[in-house]
């Protein structure tokens, strides 16, 4: 991907009183621009902009500045104010090519096969535009194919999360199931047992009533025959 960088244009004499500064503020970021100083550059193209805020080569230049910067958000911006200042179809196209490389390097393919498809309606015959744009098609391609990928991993895990939900569903219902039967178990063991003690503390009571009547019982006097 190369960046096309604008070439500054000469304004008419009668503006010169005015524009002096502001193109001298352009020369100097295009200069510090060759020097790969591009932040010395951004501060520049950024004064310029001050003096003349309607300036297209202020916001292209600036847009160069930052995407050299890796702040390809910031570019973006700048190349969308600088196409729909520029009348030129030819430099229009180039805002709009560097436009798509900076959308292109934020992963926005779509947003970035648009701007190529817009330039090349102003440029057909630019051979980079067309290039980028088939790369920006198959890197669209690819990310739909990951986001594809994804969605089916998502929706295998969540299956997969589903059933383990379940089977600990299933599992904790046993669990309670088995401990119900064990706490019934048990409370049928208590009451056997509490049976049996009533039982045995019945026949101990019972014992000492029998024991009492024979205290209390006379004995029989037995008779005794005369054998004379």
């Amino acid at each position: 991907m190369n960046l096309k960088f604008l070439i500054l244009l000469i304004f008419a004499i009668t503006a010169l009183g005015y524009s002096q500064s502001e193109r001298s503020l352009l020369r100097e970021g295009n200069q510090y621009y060759k020097k790969d100083k591009f932040a010395d550059a951004e501060v520049s193209y950024r004064k310029s902009l001050e003096k003349n805020r309607d300036t297209k080569q202020g916001s292209f230049n600036l847009g160069d500045a930052l995407f050299k910067q890796g702040r390809y958000g910031e570019a973006a911006e700048q190349y969308r104010i600088a196409a729909e200042k520029l009348k030129d179809h030819k430099t229009k196209a180039q805002a709009l090519h560097n436009l798509g490389n900076a959308l292109l390097k934020e992963q926005k393919y779509p947003e970035s096969i648009n701007a190529y498809k817009e330039a090349l309606k102003l440029n057909p015959d630019d051979v980079d535009t067309k290039y980028n744009l088939e790369y920006a098609k198959s890197m669209l391609r690819k990310q739909q194919q990951q986001q594809q990928q994804q969605q089916k991993q998502d929706q295998k895990k969540d299956k997969k999360d589903e059933q383990n939900q379940q089977e600990q569903q299933k599992q904790d219902q046993q669990e309670k199931k088995e401990d119900k039967q064990k706490k019934e178990q048990q409370k049928k063991q208590q009451i056997s047992k509490e049976d049996a003690e009533r039982i045995l503390e019945a026949l101990k009571n019972q014992e000492k009533d029998v024991q009492k009547k024979v205290k209390k019982k006379v004995p029989a006097r037995v008779g005794i025959e005369k054998d004379w």
